[in-house]
């Protein structure tokens, strides 16, 4: 396969509102108990990196209240519409091209961003460069390689599919200029970029409904690349997600890594 141009999983397919809702369902736990750790509050001044659905900038904006703002920024922010209104601010905004939307900034948060991004460090530059002294910075990255299975119990011919079209996926990002190690990294290049006291920890779904329903709407939404790159044929899709449906297999995600630090 050649290198391909564009981002994979566009937010305006219909499955990409159900793919939110999963990760929704997965990550948001995660992702809200790292930032109430960090003691935010009202009148904080958040930036929300490449938000694509609403629940972390809608939670974020209950948390600052009236006093505080959250900037949410995508380069498709059709599904932020619903969030638009104070303290809320929408942006179309490309991370890896712009300058920051604005300075001083208590909080930046993204998460399943930077691993698609082309200059990824020029966008992890560009965060940094937004956040106040003292601010905080939470980057939440996949780590694909570091698990690379849909079912990493595979023990017959529904999971080695599974498996068969994960590996696929796998490739179609990668040939997208996705990293699949990049979650890993995360901890390093905080403390190379100057950030103090930096942590980090991973959450790894090994079954859920929700890995289920993610599972789905991403083989359906990347259809049409899987059978022009010849990974998959309809036969080969429509089995699989047949499987998924049946409720059979313990589908995983890959390891979210979820690393932070305080800007000196």
């Amino acid at each position: 396969m050649t290198r391909s141009d564009g981002y994979l999983l566009d937010n305006r397919q219909s499955e990409a509102g159900e793919r939110f809702d999963a990760f929704a369902t997965l990550f948001d736990p995660t992702t809200f108990r790292h930032l109430e750790g960090f003691g935010i509050g009202p009148g904080w001044r958040c930036w929300e990196v490449g938000a694509g659905g609403t629940s972390v900038v809608s939670w974020l904006a209950k948390k600052v209240g009236p006093t505080g703002k959250v900037v949410a920024t995508d380069i498709d922010t059709t599904r932020l519409a619903a969030a638009a209104r104070p303290p809320v601010d929408v942006r179309v905004h490309d991370v890896a091209t712009e300058e920051p939307p604005g300075e001083g900034f208590d909080l930046v948060h993204a998460r399943l961003v930077l691993v698609h991004v082309p200059d990824r460090e020029r966008a992890l530059r560009s965060m940094i460069k937004a956040l106040r002294p003292g601010g905080r910075l939470l980057l939440e990255d996949a780590d694909p390689a570091l698990q690379p299975l849909a079912c990493p119990d595979e023990h017959g011919p529904e999971q080695r599919l599974a498996n068969r079209l994960r590996q696929g996926f796998r490739q179609l990002l990668a040939d997208r200029g996705a990293d699949l190690s990049y979650g890993r990294r995360l901890p390093r290049l905080l403390r190379e970029h100057g950030l103090r006291r930096v942590e980090a920890d991973a959450y790894f779904p090994l079954t859920s409904d929700s890995c289920a329903a993610l599972e789905s709407a991403t083989i359906r939404q990347i259809r049409p690349q899987l059978l022009e790159a010849a990974i998959a044929t309809n036969e080969d899709i429509d089995r699989h997600l047949a499987n998924v449906e049946a409720g059979g297999m313990d589908l995983a995600t890959a390891p979210m890594i979820s690393a932070w630090g305080r800007k000196a």
